[in-house]
């Protein structure tokens, strides 16, 4: 059977490429917390690796004879919502089925209906637990997938229960329980049950020993999952196709299976093996991932929208240094993958940050009546100036009404702008851009394809702070160095004026030389 790049559900050894996943965890440590009866969290971005992390252990417990080992995943109960019994009934018929494909038994499935009855959701979990662990004198460890997708009164219930249980281990109580999802246990969503009621707090489940956190993908270990792809269909990865690869993921898992899986599966030049995957295939492979929408990405646009979510994110795009946010936000944030583990501050990864203000400008480049061929030369070239020129009207006439459509308002001038270039960029070349907080700009890069020869184009953008001219003498600097780094023959610095002043004041165009560079300055 062919393998191939797994973009949906946990990890099959016989049919996808693939890391060993408790290869991924420090598994010494776990077995020890294991064997120390210790309840714990484990958590990781969607798709990162987690169900197939669990399932990996639940079969290496199993097999080693001393404990009984069972996965379930609770996510079933999310359509109960706030009524514990009917999500309590899908939690114990769920762990029922598991049960059964884990050990081979039918204990559950002839208990968890009257313990329901007689003890109530509040109860039966616990009294289901705590029977099934008297049944046999292994230890039992459980192991509890997407519990971050119970909510509320059912998700304080859950916990309520497994805390009441805990001083009855190993005998009459699981050993150990690991619990499962993208989020800390300080931020699982438990909200008020009842309008002007207090919001409840997780603190009753003080008996977890530790979060430990899942990894993205070291580079070896991509290097390794593509060698394998390679190993199987003779297809190889040319040295910088594999480096964009890695630079591009960061080695998010899901990521790098995607952007391969377009790559070498879904056109029909990645699928002549006899050809090597170059970085012009993984260029385009991206551009494809992103415009499939899939529900990775669609779930990384839903997360923006959340005010938690912003106020770290925000800054970023901006570039000003801001410090609305707490610690706890931050790491939330960091615990759903949008931000990067290690310092600085930043988007986690090329992709994301490519993806994160296409999600916010999509309404608004939809709405632009622009066409490509009006900024296009006769020899195929991108006629920057004649864009810019247009966006610098199109900012005057429109900013006011676009502006006040974001929710992401400190970053809404470069986002406006990030919008119109997408439009017009889309259909020919492409956009690269790095942000970070504290950088004072958002960097933009334009690659342009005419011919046979690629131009780069830089455009950095800055806010107006203070002083016109100390802006200016600083944006040229960081733009003529972006300009070396990328190697590109021409530059522009865009400055937004958010003041209340005329718009006469606002709008210049001059050219500037710094060093070497002759860059344009643009005013809006």
């Amino acid at each position: 059977t062919m393998r191939f790049f797994n973009t949906a559900g946990p990890m099959v050894p016989e049919d996808h490429y693939s890391i060993p996943p408790l290869d991924r965890l420090d598994l010494a440590y776990v077995l020890a917390l294991v064997q120390q009866k210790k309840y714990f969290v484990l958590r990781a971005p969607r798709q990162t690796g987690k169900t197939s992390t669990l399932l990996a252990l639940q079969h290496l417990l199993n097999d080693d004879g001393r404990y009984r080992c069972v996965y379930v995943n609770v996510e079933a109960g999310q359509t109960g919502g706030e009524d514990v019994r009917e999500t309590m009934a899908e939690i114990l018929g769920e762990l029922g089925t598991r049960e059964q494909e884990a050990l081979g038994e039918e204990f559950i499935d002839g208990i968890w209906r009257d313990s329901l009855k007689l003890y109530g959701p509040h109860g039966a979990f616990k009294q289901v637990l705590r029977r099934w662990a008297r049944a046999d004198p292994r230890p039992l460890v459980l192991l509890v997938d997407e519990i971050d997708a119970l909510v509320g009164a059912t998700l304080l219930s859950v916990l309520r229960q497994l805390r009441v249980g805990y001083p009855l281990r190993p005998a009459g109580f699981p050993q150990s329980i690991v619990l499962c999802g993208m989020r800390d246990i300080r931020d699982y969503p438990i909200e008020p049950e009842a309008p002007g009621k207090a919001k409840a707090s997780v603190s009753p489940f003080n008996i977890c020993a530790d979060s430990l956190r899942l990894g993205d993908f070291s580079r070896p270990e991509v290097e390794a999952l593509l060698g394998q792809h390679s190993a199987d269909t003779g297809q190889a990865f040319e040295t910088q196709a594999l480096e964009r690869i890695w630079t591009q993921t960061q080695g998010q898992p899901w990521l790098v299976n995607a952007l391969c899986d377009q790559a070498c599966f879904r056109s029909e030049l990645g699928r002549d093996r006899s050809r090597s995957i170059a970085v012009a295939d993984v260029v385009a492979a991206q551009e494809r991932l992103i415009l499939s929408r899939q529900a990775h990405i669609d779930q990384l646009g839903h997360k923006l929208r959340e005010d938690r979510v912003r106020t770290v994110v925000e800054p970023l795009l901006s570039g000003v240094e801001r410090s609305g946010f707490s610690e706890r936000d931050l790491e939330y944030v960091r615990d759903l993958g949008l931000i990067a583990r290690d310092t600085p501050l930043r988007i986690a990864n090329p992709i994301y940050a490519e993806v994160v203000p296409r999600e916010l400008t999509a309404a608004t480049q939809e709405a632009l009546v622009q066409d490509m061929a009006w900024y296009v030369d006769a020899g195929g070239g991108l006629d920057l100036p004649k864009l810019l020129t247009a966006f610098q009207e199109f900012y005057r006439q429109h900013s006011e009404h676009w502006l006040e459509l974001y929710a992401y308002k400190e970053a809404g001038s470069q986002l406006l702008l990030q919008a119109f270039l997408q439009r017009i960029v889309h259909g020919g070349g492409r956009i690269e851009r790095e942000y970070g907080l504290g950088r004072g700009r958002t960097d933009l890069l334009i690659v342009w394809p005419a011919g046979d020869r690629t131009s780069r184009f830089v455009i950095e953008c800055k806010i107006l702070r203070d002083s016109l001219q100390r802006t200016i003498q600083e944006g040229l600097a960081q733009t003529a160095g972006y300009m070396d780094r990328c190697g590109a023959e021409a530059g522009h610095l865009v400055i937004f004026d958010q003041s209340e002043g005329r718009w006469a004041d606002k709008l210049f165009r001059r050219r500037e030389a710094t060093g070497d560079a002759s860059i344009d300055v643009w005013g809006m």
